[in-house]
Order: structure tokens, then C-alpha cells, then sequence
């Protein structure tokens, strides 16, 4: 192996990119290698939260006892709780490292996902403000963009409180619209290297942040480089052999080798082994084709084993045409659109099934929990009415005061999205039985009149009405479906990547099948099984162990090389 380096980081999302800060900032040399040919991984395109209990960002009274009792009354099966509770330890640490490294994470105010469960709270969730791309130099052009799902006309950045403004016509939207279009089109530097905004918001900020600071220490982001095997020497990972362009090469990892590449679910052929509702790879909300589970088969042909495996970062997704190119769809989170007043969500049997305003997680466990009761699920239908249709987005359905249905391409109708003057007129476009979907929109009507729902709670806590409309009295998560006409969008089993992996242990360490840790060889973010299980706790439950575990693996690694102790944050 011609070049060698102290660690070899596999991957460019937020676990690779802070272990490989870590690293970094431990004296330890570090080269990035990744496979697509942008850097920033999923995590670049996502919201960019991170759920950390017991932050202390801003000083209260969250502690170790309170985040573990939220957790314990949650968690749906076996975990390595020793794993758990090194994240509950290490995240805050993490956090307070990224402050001091220059990276500016500041506590936001989001409810956790089960608000009415035992120690819940609103402040665990950790991000970045908006960014400036141009600060990243030449690199601003190769950091992975988000999708237009978070950017109005492919065109403008939008940070969390705009995105909330807008897609809620709050008062002063437009206003808020406005000023992005002005900041936009007087950024006339921007604008003549190339359409994308400046401003780097949610995951493009954690992102951008993270890589200002990984190349100002100089460290080597490698695109278009994949991983095809792991080197084992002695029984220790000592280096990786990757590809570019069809020439394959091993690189030395003198001390470790990190595995942060994302999940599976990209790869058919995994999704069809271990989930137990397959879904198709082309419902996923994650870059195309980039996490394919190259690095988790590297890992289980050395003997590494596996845990989680069955579940998904679960996101109720539709399609829609892409705009810009023919015969080409895009794939839309559904996850605040499915919960709005004056909508419901129907299996194909007709009737509901979940508290549509849950967080998307759960929504695609009630999906996987219907379908396999029902046989009548994924997909399954939203059902809204004009009321509805006015102001909200459905996926790529804009409002009708943006996107009128006389603007929407005609080949959409009755295929993307399908419309009728009646209920009953619409239950035989969708096929669905007649009599149950009018009884589910009556009983709907009904809950809207008294502000409860009877049957799953919904807008009866605080995470549920973050997303509703507070114009809506009694229950701002429940109007009534009564204006014509009515229309109906398929919704399918998405995700925002998988929850299982390599396993690893609390150091991150990957195990092998008799839960040996396998020298030199470590796993962080999607690419391991998640310390929750099959569990989505809090905004950020997917970054923040991916981070506190790229965190953790820098620190075990620069202790075993003996550069410092993995524990000191100075």
C-alpha cells in the first residue's frame, strides 16, 4: 500500500466527518474518502438536527436519569445498553467539543417525538444556523445540495423558521418569501458561479460548518472513490482498497479504519432480506443511489456481524414528475403533510390506521403494522379537500395559490394525483370501498366539530400540533373534509435511511459474530445498528449518535495509538 494514513474515514456525513475532525484535532493524520462525487452525505441534505438529551447548550434542569427514563419507557426491544448510555454520556461532550472546534451548534425548541411520554421535553435538539457556502472556497461547488423539497423553485434556500413560515402561510409569509428572493438575486458573486444559493440552511449548515473546519486543518475529502474491500493483516483492519473510475488502489489506516457510509437502502437486494415489508428502493428519500450498503457487506465479509437490521428511519414519501428533466420522478417527504387539518390518511381498505400527525417514524410503522394486519397498506391514501388544497403542500404538489390546478401538467391527474366532485365519486378513482372511506371522513367531520379524536389521539399533544394550523379551532390537527373538490395522493413506505448495521460496541468498535471487537475496525451513524433499536426518540435521533459516535470512535482510536487520552475534550 503506497499511501498511509494514521485513519481512514469512509464516508462524508455528519459520523464521518466529525470522526474525522476528531481525529484531526487528536494529531492523528486522516484522509476522507467518499464515494459520490459530493461530499456532505445524506446529512447535508437533511433538516441537520441533532438529538442530544442533556445538551445544556442553554443551562436547565435535563439530566443522564431523565433522558434514560424517556428512552426506557420507549424502547421496543433488546439493546446494548452499555452502547445507549455511552451516547446519553458522550453527546453532550460531542457537542461541547464542535463549540470549541468552531463549529457553532446551538439548542432549538422541538418537542421530542412521544411528548406524553415519561420525562419528555422540547429542548434536545441541537443544530447550526445558516451558513455561508462561499466560506468553504473552492469546495463550495462539491458540497452535496439539498433537494428541492426545501428549496421553493429549485432556487432558494430555506432555513427551519422560513420553511415553517412558508409552509404554514403564517402571517408575514410573504414577506419571508420576499426577502429570500432578494437575498437571492443581489448575491451577484453567487450568481455567476452558478445557481445555487449561498446560504447554507439545516443540514447544509451542520455540514458546511463541520468541512470549514476539516479543511482549514487541511484534511483530504477523496470523491468518487468507493470502498470495494477492507485489507486484513494479522487479523487487524489495516487499511482500505478502494476504486475511482474503475482503477482500484488500498490505502494503509495505520490505526483505524472508521466505516460512516450510510445505510442500505439503496440496495434492493438487502431491503428484500432484512426488512420485513421490502418497499422499493426508488421510495427512499435519501441521495440516489449513494447508500447502498457497500460498506456493510465489506464489514460481514470479514465476519463483522449485524444488529437492527429490520428497521428503516421510516418517511411516508410520494412521487412526483421531475420538472426539469422527461421520464425522470422525484421522490417528496410527505412527513408534515400527511398530519394537516382537513386531510385523513386511508388504507386501501378505506379506513385509518394511525395518528396521522405522529412523527413520520411512527407513520411508517403504522404503515408496516396495517399492511401486515390488512394486507391493504403501502401505499396508502391521503385524502384531502379544497380547504386543504389551498395552503398546503402535498409533496410536489404545491398550494393551489402557488400551483392552481389548471397549472398542474395534465398527465398528473389520475396518476399522481387524483380529484372528483363527490366522496363517492373519489373512492371509485382511488378504489376504494365507497361506504368505509365516507363513514372515515364522516367520523373525521365529527372530530372536527369537538376537537377529539376517539380513535388515535390525534392534535392531543404538543408534538402533533407543532405541525398543525392554529387558525383551526377546536384542535388545530383536525378540520373538516367538506369542501369540494376532493383529492386523494398515494402515499408510500419511505425512508430517510436504515436503522440497522454493523454492530458496534460503546468504544464504536464493530463486533464480530461472538461480540469480539475486530481490531482497527470502527462504525458510526447508519452504517452501525442504532443504540435506540428500532426507536426514533427526538428530532435528530439519526445525526446525533451518528455524530457522538464518529466522536467516539476518534477518541478510541487516538488512545489505543497513544496520542492522548480519548477522553479529554481540552
Amino acid at each position: 500500500m503506497n499511501e498511509s494514513y494514521d485513519v481512514v474515514v469512509v464516508g462524508s456525513g455528519a459520523a464521518g466527518a466529525v470522526a474525522a475532525l476528531r481525529a484531526a484535532d487528536l494529531d492523528l493524520s486522516v484522509l476522507i474518502v467518499e464515494k459520490a462525487a459530493k461530499y456532505g452525505g445524506t446529512s447535508a441534505t437533511s433538516g441537520g438536527v441533532m438529538w442530544i438529551p442533556n445538551n445544556q447548550l442553554t443551562p436547565n434542569d435535563d439530566s443522564r436519569e431523565k433522558a434514560l427514563t424517556y428512552i426506557d419507557s420507549l424502547l421496543r426491544g433488546p439493546v446494548q445498553r452499555d452502547r445507549l448510555e455511552a451516547f446519553i454520556d458522550q453527546g453532550p461532550e460531542m457537542t461541547r467539543y464542535l463549540q470549541k472546534a468552531g463549529v457553532p451548534v446551538m439548542q432549538a425548541q422541538w418537542p421530542d417525538y412521544f411528548a406524553a411520554s415519561p420525562q419528555a421535553r422540547a429542548d434536545r435538539s441541537v443544530l447550526c444556523d445558516t451558513f455561508d457556502g462561499r466560506e468553504l472556497g473552492d469546495n463550495f461547488v462539491f458540497m452535496r445540495e439539498q433537494f428541492n423539497r426545501f428549496k421553493p423553485f429549485g432556487r432558494y434556500a430555506m432555513d427551519i423558521g422560513q420553511f415553517f413560515s412558508i409552509s404554514t402561510q403564517s402571517p408575514g409569509w410573504l414577506m419571508t418569501f420576499v426577502k429570500m428572493f432578494f437575498t437571492y438575486w443581489t448575491d451577484i458573486g453567487t450568481r455567476l458561479i452558478g445557481k445555487r444559493d449561498r446560504r447554507f440552511p439545516q443540514g447544509a449548515a451542520l455540514m458546511g460548518n463541520i468541512f470549514k473546519q476539516l479543511f482549514d486543518r487541511g484534511v483530504e475529502v477523496r470523491l468518487d472513490t468507493p470502498l470495494t474491500e477492507l485489507v486484513v493483516t494479522d487479523g487487524k483492519v489495516a487499511g482500505v482498497k478502494v476504486s475511482n473510475f474503475g482503477r482500484e488502489y488500498e490505502i494503509a489506516a495505520k490505526h483505524g479504519v472508521v466505516l460512516a457510509a450510510g445505510g442500505f437502502e439503496w440496495n434492493q437486494e438487502l431491503r428484500n432480506k432484512f426488512f420485513p415489508v421490502a418497499g422499493s428502493i426508488r421510495y427512499s428519500s435519501t441521495p440516489e443511489h449513494c447508500n447502498e450498503g457497500d460498506a456493510l457487506v465489506a464489514g460481514m465479509n470479514i465476519g463483522a456481524a449485524t444488529e437492527h437490521t429490520h428497521g428503516g428511519w421510516w418517511m411516508p414519501t410520494m412521487r412526483w414528475p421531475m420538472a426539469s428533466a422527461a421520464n425522470f420522478e422525484e421522490t417528496w417527504q410527505t412527513a408534515f403533510d400527511v398530519g394537516r387539518p382537513s386531510s385523513v390518511c386511508v388504507n386501501r381498505n378505506g379506513v385509518r390506521f394511525v395518528d396521522e400527525a405522529c412523527s413520520y417514524d411512527e407513520f411508517g410503522l403504522g404503515m408496516l403494522e396495517d399492511q401486515r394486519k390488512s394486507g391493504a397498506n403501502t401505499p396508502c391514501w391521503l385524502v384531502f379537500d379544497t380547504t386543504f388544497r389551498k395552503k398546503w403542500t402535498v409533496g410536489g404538489l404545491m398550494p393551489s395559490i402557488i400551483m392552481p390546478d389548471a397549472l398542474v401538467p395534465k398527465d398528473c391527474w389520475d396518476h399522481y394525483v387524483f380529484k372528483a366532485d363527490t366522496i363517492e365519486k373519489l373512492a371509485h378513482k382511488i378504489k376504494v370501498p365507497v361506504d368505509a372511506l365516507k363513514q372515515t371522513v364522516t367520523n373525521m367531520n365529527d372530530y372536527a366539530k369537538t376537537g377529539e379524536d376517539p380513535e388515535f389521539g390525534r392534535g392531543s399533544n404538543a408534538y402533533d400540533q407543532m405541525f398543525g394550523d392554529p387558525t383551526v379551532t377546536p384542535n388545530p390537527c383536525l378540520g373538516p373534509i367538506e369542501k369540494a373538490p376532493f383529492y386523494a395522493v398515494p402515499i408510500n413506505l419511505g425512508d430517510l435511511g436504515t436503522k440497522g448495521g454493523l454492530k458496534a460496541n460503546a468504544n464504536a468498535q464493530v463486533l464480530d459474530e461472538n461480540n469480539n471487537p475486530i481490531p482497527g475496525l470502527y462504525a458510526a451513524g447508519n452504517n452501525a445498528g442504532s443504540p435506540f433499536g428500532n426507536l426514533y426518540p427526538g428530532a435528530g435521533g439519526t445525526i446525533g449518535p451518528a455524530a457522538t459516535f464518529g466522536f467516539v470512535a476518534a477518541n478510541d482510536i487516538a488512545e489505543r495509538a497513544g496520542k492522548r487520552a480519548g477522553q479529554s475534550q481540552e
